[in-house]
Parts: structure tokens; C-alpha cells; sequence
């Protein structure tokens, strides 16, 4: 009798479909929560694709989120494009978009003159405040003398200005792979964050707080208000340059401006 009970249970255990589960209803994937959860996130739920499960707990889906996307495990996402906050369930079912096909848009006109307001011009490679080899505008020298750079030297203003536009692309580029789509900016707030980036790195932005809150849908001028002014050091010491870069930087981003800059499109 105890082996029949053990078997009853063990059996039992592998057919329990368990809260935020897998499941699928035809060939929709879905997820397995109360149902009440599912009609409150705006999802559609549909009874009998949860064995063994209380009835409330039924298969929980969404076949249209953000933009031409559906809702799916992040998993079996094939894209790897995915929004999170926008699908019921768990923050691994989350809605998965089509593969991005759009470029980072550039920079508008008010952040180009702020950084070159910032970082001042250079028409041959010196060393900056820090001590490292810079020229043009902020152009950090990634060769002795500044080989790679393809304008002769002394710079003028105007290759300076045409080697910042270029540079300005791997930062454009990382604050739109960082901010997830489901948080738009203008393009003043965008530009903001592309300066800063640019000051600071892509790396030291991808894992920042300021970029994790944004994603975690925190106000962006907040955001942008308490997180971008600790961004002041250098060897361990507050820079009055990064200071004034930094409330700049944020007083670019909270000038309202009604046109997109992130996502792209």
C-alpha cells in the first residue's frame, strides 16, 4: 500500500504543471498563472493546459505585444529581440520582437554642440585632463600619434567635426542596444546619454544603474537627475570638468523635445 501511495505521488509530481510553467494552447505558447493575473497584464487564458492544476490556474497567452511582437519564454525567443514588462507571468516570458533592422539614429544638432562645448577643440593629439592622448573633439588617440585618424593634422574645425560624427556611432550604437525598447526617449534625452557614454565608455554604461533603471521603468528625468551626477570621478577624485559635463548633461536631458530619438523605430 505504501508503494502504491509513493508511486501515486511521484507520478503525480511529474504531471503537476507548477505556476509559471510552460504551456501551450495549439501552437501559441503560453504560461501557466492564475487567471486573474493573466486578465489584468492583458493576456488570454484558456482552460485545460495545465495538468493537475487548480482551476483558476489556466495557460495564460499574448500574441501581440510592443511592436509586431508576441509573447514567449526568452528562450525559445529566435530573434533574441525581447522586451521585458509587457507580458504576463514571469520576467522570463516576455514579448519577443522581430530581429531589429534599423540603425541607431544620430545624434540630433543640440547634443553635437554640447560635446564639443565639452570637450573643447584639439588640433593635434595632447594629452587631456587624465593624461590621455586625445585630439580633435574628444577623438581618443588609439594609435601612437593618432595614426588611425584620417585627416592630416593640425585638424581643422571641420575634419574635427566629421571625426566626432564618426566616433559618435559606437556610442550611439550601445545606447541603443542598452535601453530596451520599451523605454523611449527623446532625442534630447537620447543625446544626453550618448554624450555621457562617450565620456565614460560603453562598458562602465552597459552596467550602470542609470541604464538599469531606465529599464526598469524608473522616470527618466528622474533617473537621469539622481544618477548621472555621480558620474564625477577620476583617480579617486571629483573633476569640477565632469561636474559641469554632468549637469549640462542633464539639463539637456530634461528639455522637453516631442521627437523620438530611442527606440530608432
Amino acid at each position: 500500500m505504501f508503494k502504491t501511495l509513493s508511486l501515486l505521488l511521484i507520478t503525480s509530481g511529474f504531471t503537476q504543471a507548477a505556476i509559471d510553467d510552460a504551456c501551450s494552447v495549439g501552437s501559441t505558447p503560453g504560461v501557466c498563472i492564475y487567471s486573474t493575473d493573466c486578465a489584468s497584464a492583458g493576456g488570454t487564458y484558456a482552460a485545460g493546459y495545465c495538468p493537475d492544476d487548480s482551476a483558476d490556474v489556466t495557460c495564460c497567452y499574448k500574441t501581440s505585444c510592443g511592436s509586431g511582437g508576441s509573447c514567449s519564454f526568452t528562450s525559445t525567443c529566435s530573434t533574441g529581440n525581447t522586451a521585458t514588462g509587457l507580458c504576463p507571468g514571469p520576467s522570463t516570458f516576455t514579448c519577443c520582437l522581430p530581429a531589429s533592422t534599423c540603425s541607431p539614429k544620430a545624434v540630433n544638432s543640440a547634443t553635437v554642440s554640447l560635446i564639443k562645448q565639452l570637450e573643447g577643440f584639439v588640433a593635434s593629439p595632447a594629452p587631456d585632463p587624465i593624461g590621455l592622448p586625445t585630439v580633435g573633439y574628444g577623438h581618443l588617440c588609439q594609435t601612437s600619434g593618432c595614426a588611425e585618424v584620417p585627416y592630416a593634422f593640425p585638424l581643422t574645425t571641420t575634419t574635427a567635426s566629421q571625426l566626432l560624427l564618426s566616433d559618435l556611432k559606437e556610442f550611439e550604437q550601445c545606447i541603443s542596444d542598452y535601453v530596451d525598447d520599451n523605454v523611449p526617449l527623446n532625442e534630447n534625452q537620447y543625446g544626453a546619454l550618448v554624450s555621457w557614454s562617450f565620456n565614460v565608455g560603453c562598458p562602465n554604461a552597459q552596467s550602470s544603474t542609470l541604464i538599469a533603471r531606465l529599464n526598469a521603468g524608473d522616470d527618466p528625468n528622474t533617473v537621469a537627475a539622481e544618477e548621472l551626477p555621480k558620474w564625477v570621478y577620476a583617480g579617486g577624485e571629483v573633476l569640477p570638468g565632469l561636474v559641469t559635463r554632468r549637469n549640462e548633461e542633464v539639463s539637456l536631458f530634461q528639455t522637453y523635445l516631442s521627437v523620438i530619438g530611442q527606440p530608432p523605430c
